[in-house]
């Protein structure tokens, strides 16, 4: 039996919106936004591989009379840059979009940011929906407002806070996504775990063979309590400015692992999972975590492996971690689980540990 469709609420200070999860979401987009017989324009941005998959599924909700029209972002993290979203505006510009237009970010995280932060900057401003089509995306990058492109030196240096209207996570979509790409959207849902939810952890601990095997109840309760945790954080702290900043678990090091490969080597959930293995390093070293949780912790991310190895130095890494858009006035801001589901943002991080965790990273990535 397939899981019923669950909406789970976003409420933050400046914005409300329902995301929801389950199976054959694409037929409700229309209905449940008041598409049907607005007159508004309906834009949708997607990649030439996703739209080859589900595109007409997605355009069958679609009365004729509004049949959105499609723009393309071609897939990779290479392409999350301003060069593109300048190309995008000039295309919603010479369609005709105007500040009533709706866009619909259709594909994976790079294809949500990218989305989001150009409807952000249209006009000034429309409104966007969200529909995530990789694990990764529908339990983290498609939730809590963030947008943004990235620069050669650093990912995400450029963007804006800009809420979806809705999300729409279905969970039929993620049967043709690659294993590669299920293993790296796990590893975020690890990491959602780690720093607030034990439940979710244990659950993931124990059920790795059917969350893998892409069992619907399985899939669904996971991704879930993924959303719901992130709900949570970002209706406490909306702008990161506090207690948002513990979903950057394993963030540090994982970006600066991206930048120092030219995102090119890993997969972003892959990069994050190394960086949270490298922070575990640094919790153990200072006390922070006991060694028997840290192994719980690492065994849980090795489970949704393998990782894939990189090649960089720990110079390289430490460059592009100190271009961190997380840092503040010369500190280095750092996530570190202090116990299953629950994690403590710290401001001193020293050099030597933070080269301590960039050399064991390095040498564990080469085997």
């Amino acid at each position: 039996m397939k899981p019923s469709i669950r909406s789970i609420p976003v409420k933050t200070a400046s914005a409300d919106y329902p995301v929801y999860v389950g199976h054959g979401l694409f037929a409700e987009i229309p209905r449940r936004l008041g598409l049907a017989k607005s007159p508004r324009r309906v834009f949708v941005l997607s990649s030439p591989e996703i739209w080859s998959l589900w595109g007409e599924r997605l355009l069958a909700a679609f009365p004729d009379t509004a049949a959105p029209t499609v723009l393309f972002l071609p897939a990779g993290e290479r392409y999350k840059r301003m060069a593109q979203v300048e190309r995008l505006a000039a295309e919603l510009a010479k369609a005709g979009a105007d500040r009533s237009s709706l866009l619909i970010a259709f594909g994976g995280g790079i294809v949500g940011d990218v989305g989001g932060f150009l409807a952000a900057i249209y006009m000034r401003g429309i409104e966007y929906v969200q529909v995530p089509t990789t694990l990764l995306a529908q339990v983290d990058s498609s939730v809590g407002g963030k947008t943004g492109a990235n620069l050669a030196v650093g990912k995400n240096l450029i963007g804006s806070f800009h809420h979806p209207r809705a999300v729409f996570a279905d969970i039929e979509v993620l049967q043709t996504l690659p294993d590669r790409e299920l293993r790296a959207g796990l590893f975020e849902s690890v990491k959602a775990g780690v720093i607030r939810d034990a439940a979710l952890f244990r659950f993931m601990e124990k059920n790795a063979d059917s969350i893998l095997g892409r069992e619907p109840a399985a899939l669904q309760r996971v991704i879930e309590a993924s959303i719901r945790m992130k709900a949570e954080v970002v209706g406490i702290d909306e702008r990161e400015s506090g207690l948002r900043m513990i979903l950057n678990f394993g963030h540090t090091l994982g970006h600066a692992i991206e930048a120092a490969t030219h995102y090119r080597s890993l997969l972003h959930g892959e990069a994050i999972a190394w960086g949270m293995l490298a922070a575990l390093q640094i919790a153990v070293s200072r006390g922070t975590l006991g060694p028997d949780q840290a192994e719980r912790i690492a065994a849980a991310i090795e489970s949704y492996g393998p990782l894939p190895p990189f090649r960089s130095t720990a110079d390289r890494l430490l460059d592009a971690a100190g271009r961190d858009k997380k840092n503040r006035a010369g500190k280095r801001r750092f996530v570190l689980p202090k116990g299953i589901g629950d994690a403590v943002v710290v401001e001193d991080v020293t050099v030597a540990e933070m080269e301590t965790a960039a050399q064991w990273v390095v040498r564990q990535a080469r085997r």
